[in-house]
């Protein structure tokens, strides 16, 4: 299991791969509840690198923060392909910086459902290349509890991040 070290030592590979692209990096949490940004930002220096983030828990938020459509929500729901992408998108037009991390799912302990169980997490980044917006998603399904699903969403992420960021010229 992802411990507190192991999240840390993820944080400092993403660090040291933006750095050496002087990139920076944007996140929209929604199921992780800010525990992304709380990892960035428990690197000391993590200003030279990441520039803050959204907790968009509501689909109100989602739609008002992170511009994710309506249309995506009603169709499609919170948890999605479409809302990652969406929600991707939107923090790297909304906030800037040139790679953007967005999670979206089923922590649990309720709230699956047959297509989307419990621990179904979407997952998107966006970045410019070549001066045009790119976004890549995934999904994954965790297991565990709540707690569980959400740290290794967070691990998941930072270890995504950071194929994202040695295959794409994520500079503007």
């Amino acid at each position: 299991m992802n411990t507190e070290a192991e999240l840390r030592e993820l944080v400092t590979r993403v660090a040291d791969a933006l750095l050496q692209r002087r990139c920076s990096l944007v996140t929209a949490e929604s199921c992780t509840g800010g525990w992304i940004g709380k990892a960035l930002t428990d690197v000391a220096g993590s200003s030279a690198w990441y520039l803050g983030g959204v907790v968009a828990y509501s689909n109100a938020l989602k739609q008002s923060l992170l511009g994710v459509s309506a249309e995506t929500l009603a169709v499609h729901g919170a948890v999605s392909e479409a809302s990652a992408r969406e929600m991707a998108s939107g923090a790297l037009t909304r906030l800037g910086g040139d790679l953007a991390l967005a999670v979206t799912g089923i922590a649990g302990p309720d709230g699956g459902q047959p297509d989307k169980p419990v621990g179904t997490v979407w997952f998107g980044w966006a970045w410019y290349q070549a001066q045009r917006l790119q976004t890549q998603v995934a999904v994954v399904c965790f297991g565990g509890d709540r707690e569980a699903i959400r740290r290794q969403t967070v691990a998941h992420s930072l270890e995504q991040a950071l194929l994202v960021i040695a295959r794409f010229d994520v500079a503007k």
